[in-house]
Formats: structure tokens, sequence, C-alpha cells
């Protein structure tokens, strides 16, 4: 038996930690290179000089006017990513720079006011639970899962944002793409902090609240019979897909995109959904190449123009992929059109979509506010141009 129907979710993802290909400005107005993430943004700065900066972005990067622009497209929920570092607890966040929490508290309190609901999402965890930038620490080595200190005082945190903003918010999803395929000792450790998780926030903020796990890059299969319903109540999983981020994805057609998407994306989550436990397409966008300046990490190029290195073959030039969107052709802009309506597709046959941005500084393929600007999102996200793109 799996969990009755829940209204489908439209979803925005808000920056932070920071990322250097969302806000690049902050990066290169740091005159570092060796500056990667958050984490050596607090490393190997002055701390007051990084605190201003930081409290400069918290004050203007996402404002109010943002929250109401997100009701005015139609879009029904936030989900506002939280490092731990930005959590108040008693645990070393040493050389993160703390003081976000009250503006997580304006969001949430935003999101209220303008009829928005909310997802927290733990976003990045102690010792970063996949080495990337949006963990908060950019390392060929995480240390999550290795450390039982690490996991338990994740859980800690997962026990402060129930406790205190429980009552506020609709789901809280207990950590970012975890690194599951590092090995059996990844798996053991994100399995079990699931669970525990899952208690945590049944202990700190009730019943009502839907928890929110991650299929930790194994394939979301791997997971059937987990946390299953009756046992257990409101439990999604998060399922991401960017199709860009290898050759094998980067080597396949605009059409061949969106039939994967439709032939294989769609089937095997919507029979997951009807027989295990609500899931959602919880990260995707409109980008088909992997151009934007930074996306694969300050300093590092990108697969399609082959300046990654490393022997990589081009596929073509950035040009006209990324960036400003008056730039882009009227096929692109058409494209990302039915690339958007195909994806959207596959979150309503489950439980929802969560578009991955509502803003960046200069890729504007993966801006939601953008999108809307430039016409190949439209500001009603239930209209279609091209109706059964994966019937």
């Amino acid at each position: 038996m799996h969990q009755p129907h829940c209204p489908s979710l439209v979803q925005l993802s808000l920056e932070a930690p920071m990322q250097p290909w969302i806000t690049p400005s902050i990066f290169i107005n740091t005159n570092n290179n060796a500056i990667i993430d958050e984490f050596t943004f607090g490393q190997m700065q002055d701390y007051q000089t990084a605190l201003g900066i930081l409290r400069q972005h918290w004050d203007t990067w996402i404002t109010e006017d943002d929250f109401v622009a997100i009701a005015a497209a139609g879009l029904t929920h936030v989900r506002i990513p939280v490092g731990y570092w930005s959590v108040p607890t008693n645990i070393s966040v040493l050389p993160y720079i703390p003081g976000a929490w009250p503006y997580i508290q304006r969001a949430v309190g935003w999101a209220l006011q303008h009829g928005l609901h909310t997802i927290i999402d733990l976003h990045g965890a102690p010792g970063s639970q996949n080495g990337y930038d949006n963990s908060g620490q950019r390392t060929n080595s995480p240390q999550w899962a290795l450390n039982s200190t690490n996991v338990n005082a994740t859980l800690a945190i997962i026990q402060v944002l129930a406790s205190e903003l429980g009552p506020k918010v609709d789901a809280i999803e207990l950590l970012n793409e975890v690194a599951g395929f590092l090995g059996p000792a990844w798996d053991s450790a994100v399995r079990a902090y699931w669970e525990n998780g899952y208690e945590v926030v049944r202990q700190a903020a009730g019943d009502n609240v839907v928890v929110i796990i991650g299929d930790a890059f194994e394939g979301i299969d791997n997971w059937q019979g987990f946390l299953p319903y009756p046992q257990n109540s409101r439990v999604m999983i998060d399922y991401h897909e960017y199709q860009i981020f290898s050759a094998l994805e980067l080597s396949r057609s605009e059409d061949q995109h969106i039939q994967f998407a439709c032939q294989n994306t769609l089937p095997t989550l919507a029979s997951f959904a009807t027989n295990n436990i609500w899931t959602v397409t919880g990260e995707w966008s409109t980008a088909t190449t992997d151009c934007a300046l930074w996306l694969n990490g300050r300093g590092v190029g990108a697969r399609w123009d082959g300046s990654i290195g490393g022997g990589a073959t081009a596929f073509g030039s950035c040009e006209g992929l990324t960036g400003n969107w008056t730039t882009f052709s009227k096929d692109f802009l058409t494209y990302m059109r039915k690339y958007w309506e195909a994806q959207v597709e596959i979150g309503e046959i489950v439980q929802g979509w969560i578009f991955w941005t509502w803003k960046t500084e200069s890729a504007d393929e993966w801006s939601y506010k953008k999108g809307l600007e430039g016409g190949w999102i439209p500001r009603d996200p239930t209209q279609r141009l091209y109706p059964g793109l994966c019937q």
C-alpha cells in the first residue's frame, strides 16, 4: 500500500549556500582565485570583511519583491536551501560564517505573507555530504558519512529546524544530494540517517510536516520499500535530473533530451510513486549544456566546449547557450519552452516539481525569473504550447 495522493507541488529554489556560478561577482570581487566555495570564503578572508559581504548578499539577493513575483507567477512553494552553519546550535562551524538565520526566518515569513508554502532544505552538512560547492565545501574527500560525529550533528541541526520552523513550513528536506555512490559506508550511513531524521522531525514537529529524503544519486529504484506507508507517513523522495554532467548526456540531441525525460524518467518515477512513497522531481532546469560560468566549480571549464580539460571532447561552442537570454536564438528559446513543458509533465505525473533556480547573475538559461521575462517559461505554469509532449 502506498501513501494517498498529495496535492501537486510547484516549487522554486532560492540560493544558499553561495555557489560561484549563481553569484560569480561575489567571488570575483574577493580577488582571490583560491576562494571557491563558502568554506574558503570564510577561511581565506578577514572575518569582518567576509561577514559584511555576506550580510549585503543576504539583504539584497532575495527580497520580498521576489516572493511577490513568485506568487504572481502561479507558483505555490519555495524551497529554501540552508547550510548547517546558518542554524543556531552549539556545533562549531568555523571557518564558515554564521549569521543567515534571521534572513532564513524572514524568508519563511515572507512566504507565509504571500500565500506560498515552504520547504526547508538542509543543503550543506558537516564534513560535506558530496564534495560539491553546493554543500558549502568543494573537496575531493567529503567526510560526512565517514564520521558519526558529523551525522549526529546533522540530526541535531534537523531537530532545531523542525522545532523552530516546523509550525511554519510544509516540508523539511533532511539533506540535499548525498553522495551515496561513494561506497557501502555512505549508502549505509544515509539510509540510517533518513530513518533517524524522520523520527527527529516527527518528535520535534509532529505528523503534519512532510519529510523529504533523496535518492543519494543511487537511482530511485534502489529505494523500493524504504520508509513505507502506513508505518511511516508523509514521506517524499527527491529526484534530481539535469542531463548535462556527462559526455553521454551532452551527446544527446535536443529531441533526445526530451525523449529521455519522457521515455525513461517519467515511467520510472511514475511507477515508483505509485508503489512506494510520494515523489518529486526535485531539481531540474532548462539548461541543455554545462556552459554556465563556473557551473562545474570556480576555475573549472565546461564539458560542452572542452574547456574542462583532461582530454575532453568538445561538442560545440558555448556562444548563445548561456549568459543573457537576449543573445539566445529563436530556435533555442523554442526548444527551452518544449524542454520546460516536458519536464513539468513529469512533475505533474508524480507529486510535483522543483525548478532550480529562481535567479542567477549571468546564466539566464537556469533562471525561472528570466524564463518568464524571455517567454520560454509561461506566466501561467499550466499553460501549454506543446501539450502532450510525453504522450
